[in-house]
């Protein structure tokens, strides 16, 4: 296939774009040629907001669309493509209001979150600004991503403490459940998507298994083969300051994912595989200040 990757240098678009690349399709990304482009791709030097002609002319057999974060995003994209076939987007399960029944469904209304703000209802603009436009076109709703190249400072900082033998500061009691879903899994069900096209346009994906903060910190220092000693924290300190996620609790229904692609990688092997990047690619961490206020404050 011919397809169009928005971004490409950096975790989930870079990893799409050499996903693909090495499944033997023609993948070309769209950026601005302001990083390290990837071995396998062709870059289309442009900004998704001033295109012009750019794209005119080329046809692709597929975008995917990993950079959309707003409805500007979609409009100013749509209004520079020339021809194309399947069109997926990665939206995110932040569009969905905290205030609903859990888990949350695909056919559920979309709207404000507190926890994300305008992060969790840009992209809800996005995807309503997609399929105005776009109506067969394919929405992914993950929740946190990891994996390989995953440069936030999520499993990374878990790992950093390990190598340290760093105590973990968790916050309040441990057992916040998280959900997650491996980068590579991603790309598998982006994959069936475009080779199976099933009629269902959204799509809720993750890993069946939730993890209680207490459990995702030990898995990371086990990746090590180490065993954390846990500080627990007042739950009256902002918990961002001193730990990667929210204090949110939510469960995404994939019962849809599972019909189409019911295996999906371990957390175990994939925090494994996500420390092996890690291990050679620590110099591309956007790091926090978190140990500093630990070491400061806790």
């Amino acid at each position: 296939m011919k397809i169009l990757v928005t971004g490409g240098t950096v975790f989930a678009s870079r990893y799409t774009a050499e996903y693909f690349a090495a499944r033997g399709d023609e993948v070309y990304v769209l950026n601005r040629g302001n990083r390290p482009q990837s071995d396998g791709v062709t870059l289309i030097k442009a900004d998704r907001h001033a295109l012009g002609d750019t794209l005119r002319g080329r046809g692709f057999d597929a975008v995917i669309d990993v950079c959309a974060y707003n409805a500007a995003d979609i409009r100013d994209l749509l209004d520079g493509l020339g021809d194309f076939g399947s069109y997926v987007m990665i939206s995110s399960s932040a569009v969905y209001p905290e205030t609903l029944p859990q888990p949350f469904r695909e056919d559920m209304p979309v709207g404000a979150n507190s926890i994300w703000g305008d992060y969790g209802t840009d992209k809800a603009a996005a995807e309503k600004a997609l399929l105005e436009r776009v109506p067969e076109a394919y929405i992914i709703r993950p929740p946190y991503l990891y994996g390989k190249m995953n440069n936030l400072y999520r499993e990374a900082f878990a790992f950093e403490c390990a190598e340290k033998n760093l105590p973990f500061y968790i916050p309040k009691n441990g057992k916040l459940p998280l959900q997650f879903f491996d980068i590579e899994d991603m790309c598998r069900f982006m994959e069936i998507l475009l080779d199976k096209r099933p009629e269902r346009r959204i799509f809720n994906v993750g890993n069946p298994e939730r993890v209680t903060v207490n459990g995702w910190v030990k898995r990371c220092y086990g990746v090590l083969n180490k065993r954390p000693v846990c500080v627990y924290v007042d739950g009256n300190i902002p918990q961002r300051s001193y730990f990667p996620f929210y204090d949110y609790d939510y469960t995404l229904d994939i019962t849809a994912m599972s019909g189409l692609m019911p295996e999906v990688k371990s957390l175990d092997e994939g925090l494994r595989q996500s420390y092996e990047w890690y291990a050679v690619s620590r110099d591309l961490i956007v790091r926090k200040p978190l140990l500093k206020f630990i070491a400061d404050n806790l």
